[in-house]
């Protein structure tokens, strides 16, 4: 099975490489690979102590994120090295301060595994949520440095849990602990005898409440919300966009609207505001005489996290497509949360629904009967407001279960 592992990697790392010339994800992922050893060496500084965390993307470093922060904060002297398998991942936290050197992981061959972890000789390794390359783990394993798993999140159905998945549950074995998201896991994982299991719960969740903390105020959307409801839709899709716009076309005067689109080119946000039959204005383009829009689109990159604060109630976008975008961050600020159908792979969603903190819809009646239920009955509101805000407080405190983990390793003497 080794063998046959060595080769897909082969093979996958052969099919990037022709398409390079052709896609731009491709491409930016043979280039930052090639370079990785070449960072290393120039950052690395002989004799530090490096933590090394690695991300498959955006996502994943968001859920990696809170416990970087907290290294950084009680154990100064420890270096991080972050490593990304995808440009969506590195791309745009390349430049991210708290981590001393950022990298692309280079393919997971055996002679870049054992070239990799001998060069950087990390203290400690810690893998976020779905990461399982073979011959990285081998070689960290091998070196009895200890090795991390944090935000994991397992179902019966996956691979290690099949009758033909023995050589996947090796990899679990490689783990010094696994701290997972929900109690399901633990189970599952416990059924094959992983033992060395903590339910922690999820990262973000710190890191939402770290945000929440940290909002700046934004005059503009204070001024353009005036003293009417707000409703904002963030990362938003073309589909959700569709349904939310007829229904501003159809009942204008309800609320005031921001757009928070997931693209936020030029032609992108182009097409959205050709879908109103109301004034628009973008933000970049605000102005206190455009108070009287009825919608704003945010055009920039940053602001989304904070501008939740001014919402009565926030959608956020994906749900039509792969998979919903962070709801934890508007829920965070004690608002209802809604969403489109494909959410059944995110926990908290599912667990806001059954609470009522959040609703899902698939269509313009659904979208329309949810919004004006929650409008029209000031109970039903505030219990759904409650109940999204005290979720995310109640599920806090994953950063702490594993920086108390490090701190008993006492990785400092070893």
């Amino acid at each position: 099975m080794e063998l046959l592992y060595n080769l897909g990697i082969f093979v996958y790392s052969a099919i990037v490489f022709l398409l390079s010339p052709f896609n731009h994800k491709a491409r930016l992922l043979v280039r930052g690979r090639r370079d990785s050893f070449k960072i290393i060496r120039q950052k690395r500084v002989p004799g530090d102590k490096y933590i090394w965390i690695h991300c498959a993307s955006l996502g994943e470093f968001e859920q990696g994120r809170p416990v970087i922060e907290a290294i950084k904060k009680e154990m100064p002297g420890f270096k991080i090295l972050l490593t990304f398998f995808s440009p969506s991942g590195y791309e745009i936290r390349k430049n991210y301060q708290s981590a001393d050197i950022v990298c692309y992981l280079p393919s997971d061959t055996v002679n870049n595994a054992s070239k990799l972890v001998s060069l950087v000789k990390p203290e400690l390794v810690i893998f976020v949520k779905y990461e399982f390359w073979y011959n990285y783990l081998s070689a960290i394993s091998r070196r009895n440095i200890p090795l991390l798993l944090i935000s994991a999140i397992f179902r019966e159905d996956q691979v290690f849990f099949r009758s033909y998945g023995s050589f996947f549950r090796k990899l679990l074995g490689k783990f010094s602990h696994i701290f997972v998201q929900d109690q399901p896991s633990a189970g599952v994982l416990k059924n094959i005898g992983i033992q060395y299991v903590t339910t922690a719960g999820d990262t973000r969740f710190d890191r939402v409440l770290e945000i929440n903390a940290a909002a700046k105020s934004i005059q503009q959307i204070e001024n353009f919300r005036g003293n009417e409801k707000l409703f904002l839709a963030g990362s938003s899709w073309k589909p959700d966009e569709e349904i939310i716009a007829e229904y501003i076309n159809n009942h204008p005067g309800t609320m005031k609207w921001i757009f928070a689109p997931h693209e936020i080119n030029r032609e992108n946000t182009g097409r959205l505001i050709k879908l109103f039959s109301v004034k628009c204005v973008k933000f970049s383009e605000y102005k206190e005489e455009n108070s009287n829009a009825r919608v704003m689109i945010i055009d920039n990159i940053g602001m989304l996290s904070s501008a939740y604060r001014y919402a009565y109630i926030a959608e956020v976008g994906g749900g039509f497509g792969k998979g919903i975008h962070n709801i934890l961050e508007p829920a965070c600020w004690g608002i209802p949360v809604l969403f489109g159908p494909n959410y059944v792979k995110f926990r908290e969603a599912i667990d806001l629904i059954a609470l009522g903190g959040a609703r899902s819809f698939r269509n313009y009646v659904e979208f329309k009967s949810v919004l004006e239920g929650l409008l029209a009955d000031e109970n039903l509101y505030e219990r759904s407001a409650g109940t999204a805000g005290r979720y995310v407080r109640e599920n806090a405190g994953a950063t702490f279960k594993i920086m108390d983990w490090i701190r008993q390793k006492d990785i400092n003497n070893r």
